[in-house]
Formats: C-alpha cells, structure tokens, sequence
C-alpha cells in the first residue's frame, strides 16, 4: 500500500472515532445551558486542559505556516520560540486576577468580562460590542486559516486523492458536526488525543530529520552552503522585528476567546495553574522542533518562496515515506498528528465563534438551551460563508497569523489594563480601540505592514494604550466601582 493510500485510510479512522467521541459526549450533555455546552460545565481536569490549551495553542499555523516561514527565513526564526514562551509569561498576569471574577460571576465568554468590568459605565455595552467585533475578526481570520491548512495537508499527503476543496469542505463538515453534537466535552477530549498525536509526530520527524542529516552541526552547514542568508545574524530591523513579533503574538495570543474559556472551563483553581505550569515548557517541545524542521528543510527542498512553502511539512513526510514501510507507518502517523492539531484549533474557532456571536455581540446572556442553539447556528453560518474563501490559496498562514494578531492585540487594554487599574473608563476603552485598530487596518490596506521591522498592529497598540490612559486620568468619569477586588475562597 502506497503513502498516499495508506494515509486515506488512517484518515478514514480517524475519522471515525471522532463520531465515536462526540457521541460519548453528547450523551453526557447536562442541560444544554450556554455554561455546559460551551464551558464542558467548568470541569476540565489537569490532564485534559492541559491538552486542549496544548493543541489548541499548536496549530496549523505551527505545522504549517511555521515550517514555511522558518524555512523563508532560517535560523532568524529561533524567536518563534520566545514568542511562544512570553504567551506563558502574560497568562500569569492575565489569570490571577481573571479567573476568581469568572468562577464568582460565572463568566461564559470574553465579552462577560467586559460588561462586567464596566457595567457602571453608560459605553460599557459599546465597548463590550466592539471588542466582540474584533473578536469575531480575529476568529474567523484563525478558522480560516485552519481550513487552508486542513486542506492544504489532505492534499499533498494523499497525492490529490483527497482534492485540497474536498479536504477543506469535508473536514469542515466533520468539525461542524461533532462540535455541534459534543460541545466542549468533544472539543476538548479530542483535543486531548490530537495534542498528544502531534508532539510524538514532531519529535518523531525531527529525529528523522537530524538522524539522516547527520546530526545539527551538519544540518547548518548544509544550510550555509545552500542558503548563506539563512545562517546570517539578522540586522537591526531584523532585531525590532523580533521583539515587535514577541509582544504582537505574546499580548494578542492570551486575548484568544478560546484561550479566555479554557480558563474559565478549568475544573479549579489549582487545576489550571497546574496545566499552566506545564504549558510553560511547550515552546521548547513543539515551536523550537517545528522551528528546526523548516531549517532542516532547506538543503533538501526547492519549494518557492510564497504559498508553496507551507508546504514543508507534507513534502518532507512524503520524502520520508520513501525510505521504507516502517518510515510509512510512521509518517502516516506524523500525518495524522498534524492533521488532528489543525482540527482541535478549528474546532476551538469554531465553538468560541457561537457563543461570541449569541452572547457579547446580540446580547444573548440567557442561560437556557435556546441561546446555546442560536449560537450553534451562527457558527454554522459563519462556517459556511468561510470556506468559499479558504478555497483560494493565494496568502500564506503566516501572514494570516500577523494579520489576526494586529486586530486582536487592540482588544489588550480592555482585559490586562482593566484588570489592574480601577480608574480605567469605557469611553476611554472604546476611543483608544477605534484609534488603534484605524491606524492598523488603515497601514495594512496602504501596503504597509512594519515600519523599521515593528508590526503595525504593535504601533496601533501604543497609540491606543496612551489614548486609554490619557482619556481615562482626565475624563473624571472613570468606572472606581465595578472593578472592587473580587475575593472568593480558593478554588
């Protein structure tokens, strides 16, 4: 049996067991409240936060568009790997103070924060509104570029078997279905599944990779000699370039609506800063691999420099296939980790994209079964208007990485500044949000990405956090009532 087909096949089970999982899961549905089917009923364990905040972290933006990118750059996109780390180190300023709030008020989604926070303040409601907009953005942005890289994976790894359409509309209909019918529950049991299928299948390739090359000493000096660039110390810009990378994806990574319910799903307290101590190691286990293996991959591949380079991955599993049956096998199961870490971030999307839509964007915050339907079917709808678009393969997954970063980074001040400073106001919130995205979408639709290597959603980020507190010392209107310390026992 070829790769190609062996691959169908492992697909095809796959497959299955998801409709296996998301049936267990329905089964143990609760109420079908808004809190139940979004949340899992707040009680996600260790193990299983810890892997669905693991796979959901992890995507196809990891498996491919990393890969891609450090395969464009080289060696200069080791910083993936600080980025990742000062994800971790943002979360602990994020959650001390976020989770005790949402486990008293019973939190939801993002946008209950925000009401919440600023519920004494008469732009409360349109500052909650705007940052579900952006949210919703942001979103979409990031499913989409999971449907791109599911269909991108089905396609080269089964030799076109699977057409790259047929890959994004099948796989979007199996994520569609068992995150409607499992909710929570389902997304994160197969999450749990997926995140370890991946870390085993990166180090498993990374080991071929380093094994057949020689080692890493003679991966980068094949690389300088094929590449001299690639192994070139990066110049000034290249150095503000990775600082404004490390705080665009560090601040905006954490404002994740599906990253924000994780921490409200958590079983407890001590459950959750366990999971976060353990996804403070990740970076150096999976952004740091796939970092290598897109280095790896320039001495043995000629892809063009654009879309083609996303596709790193799969040509180095086919190459790997190559070698024998046991390297089949194994590629195939490289294959299906990759493929399953693209789903259990798409289906995150996905579930966090309903109740975004029902509850902080129409103002739905009922906690009967109808809300949860209504927001089942907005995700259905924004599915469907999607993946037309994730049919066109003419941007790569890195750009759509920076692109949903420097909308989502705006949403910072209303969650990590309003946490910590009572004086903070909802009009000021609001102002400093519009001025940041404007700058932002405006320098992006004139061409302009970075400025001297900075991203320009990092400058929208300044220009808007001195609006918010300039507005905010001076306006006489600030909110010193909603945001009293919250103290619960400890959960």
């Amino acid at each position: 049996m070829s790769f190609s087909e062996m691959g169908v096949v492992a697909l095809v089970v796959y497959l299955a067991l998801l409709l296996g999982v998301s049936e267990v899961a329905s089964r143990m549905r609760r109420d079908g409240s808004p809190s139940d089917h979004f949340l899992g009923g707040r009680e996600l364990g260790v193990f299983v936060l810890f892997l669905t905040l693991y796979a959901t972290a992890y995507s196809g933006n990891s498996l491919l568009g990393y890969p891609g990118k450090a395969y464009r750059s080289g060696f200069h996109f080791i910083m993936s790997t600080g980025f990742m780390m000062a994800i971790v180190v943002v979360f602990h300023i994020l959650v001390p103070k976020l989770r005790p709030a949402a486990v008293q008020r019973g939190y939801v989604t993002p946008g209950d924060w925000v009401r919440d926070r600023f519920r004494h303040d008469r732009m409360g409601g349109g500052l909650t509104r705007m940052v579900s907009v952006l949210m919703i953005v942001a979103l979409a942005n990031f499913l989409l570029a999971q449907l791109k890289a599911m269909g991108e994976v089905a396609s080269l790894v089964t030799g076109d078997m699977i057409p790259y359409s047929w890959g994004v509309i099948g796989l979007a209909g199996m994520i569609l279905f068992y995150e409607t019918r499992g909710g929570m529950r389902a997304v994160a049991w197969t999450d749990a599944a997926q995140g370890i299928l991946m870390l085993v299948g990166l180090m498993t390739l990374l080991a071929w990779l380093m094994s057949s090359a020689g080692g890493l000493t003679a991966v980068t000096e094949s690389v300088a000699a094929t590449r001299p660039a690639a192994v070139a110390l990066p110049d000034a810009e290249g150095v503000a370039n990775w600082f404004s990378t490390i705080a665009l994806l560090g601040l905006a990574s954490v404002i994740y609506p599906q990253a924000i319910q994780r921490v409200y799903a958590a079983q407890s307290g001590r459950v959750l800063t366990r999971s976060m101590a353990w996804m403070t190691f990740m970076p150096l286990a999976t952004t740091l691999v796939v970092t290598l293996i897109g280095v790896a991959a320039i001495p043995r591949l000629e892809l063009a420099s654009g879309v083609a380079s996303d596709g790193v991955m799969p040509a180095l599993l086919i190459e790997w296939s190559e070698e024998g049956a046991g390297s089949r096998l194994a590629a195939v199961l490289v294959f299906i980790g990759a493929l399953s870490a693209i789903m259990s971030t798409a289906d995150s999307c996905l579930l966090s994209l309903g109740s975004v839509l029902a509850r902080d964007f129409l103002g739905k915050t009922g906690t009967d079964a109808r809300d949860t339907r209504l927001g089942k079917m907005l995700a259905a709808l924004v599915l469907v208007f999607i993946i037309p678009i994730a049919l066109q393969r003419d941007i790569t997954l890195w750009r759509l990485i920076e692109l949903k970063m420097e909308i989502l980074i705006q949403c910072v001040p209303a969650f990590l500044l309003a946490l910590h400073w009572r004086r903070q106001s909802a009009g000021a919130t609001l102002v400093g949000l519009l001025v940041g995205t404007g700058f932002a979408m405006t320098a992006t639709l004139a061409g302009t990405s970075q400025w001297g290597g900075v991203h320009v959603g990092v400058i929208g980020l300044f220009l808007n956090g001195c609006v918010v507190v300039l507005l905010s010392l001076f306006s006489g209107k600030a909110d010193r009532v909603a945001t009293k310390r919250v103290v619960v026992p400890a959960d």
